[in-house]
């Protein structure tokens, strides 16, 4: 068990000691962000998919070559992370999402849904509650790549002053966390509760996109706050 460790570390950590802290997270191809090359794409694939696949079916959904998939899959075998069966008259292969360096990759690939759920719980734990916190834009829409940042609509309460101390100080601790778990930039768009009626009412591209692919992390979803909008 120790080395089957040993090697799947050295499989799938070295880009550990070549860590650049602050770099932007592609969440598009997170799989890949981590593990480079044709092995990264091919265990993308895996993850995605509880069905075994023919070597060729692997190779075209990774976009690698068949020779390219063939060299790599004895190893992922070997390593226990890819179960392998003959079904004449070719190998089917899939993840076994039991193994313990699957999940890691697994995890990656939902890495995008991990973050949002915990920014979330990060805005729950927050002394001052927002009415709503909403991501939008790239992120929300499952497009951010290494380019991208967080967008998030943050509905703050009509009893709270936009110039409360306090109240700037929990967003600001918000951010900071925030950006730590997902490794992107995060740009906050601040609102009033009464604001925002009219907001996702009204016809600016912005609330449009909002209200179109918006992502409810906390508080009243979007279709609640509509509801006051016509209230």
């Amino acid at each position: 068990m120790a080395n089957r460790i040993s090697l799947t570390y050295a499989r799938f950590v070295p880009f550990l000691s070549d860590i650049q802290y602050g770099r932007i997270v592609d969440y598009v191809h997170p799989v890949q962000a981590v593990i480079p090359g044709a092995q990264g794409r091919v265990l993308a694939v895996l993850a995605q998919t509880t069905a075994a696949l023919n070597l060729s079916t692997l190779a075209r959904l990774a976009g690698v070559s068949v020779a390219q998939a063939s060299r790599l899959m004895p190893g992922l075998v070997a390593l226990g992370v890819v179960e392998r069966r003959e079904i004449p008259p070719s190998s089917q292969f899939r993840l076994v999402r039991e193994n313990v360096a699957a999940q890691a990759i697994i995890d990656l690939a939902r890495s995008r849904d991990i973050a949002l759920d915990r920014i979330g719980a990060a805005v729950a734990a927050l002394p001052f509650q927002p009415v709503s916190v909403i991501v939008f834009g790239s992120f929300a829409r499952g497009e951010a790549d290494e380019h991208g940042d967080l967008d998030a609509i943050i509905v703050r309460p009509d009893d709270v002053d936009e110039d409360d101390d306090t109240w700037a100080t929990a967003i600001e601790q918000w951010r900071s966390e925030a950006q730590a778990i997902t490794g992107n930039r995060i740009e906050i768009l601040e609102v009033a509760r009464h604001e925002v009626r009219t907001k996702l009412a009204g016809r600016a591209s912005l609330w449009r996109d909002v209200v179109r692919d918006g992502v409810v992390i906390h508080g009243l979803t979007i279709e609640q706050l509509m509801k006051h909008v016509h209230a």
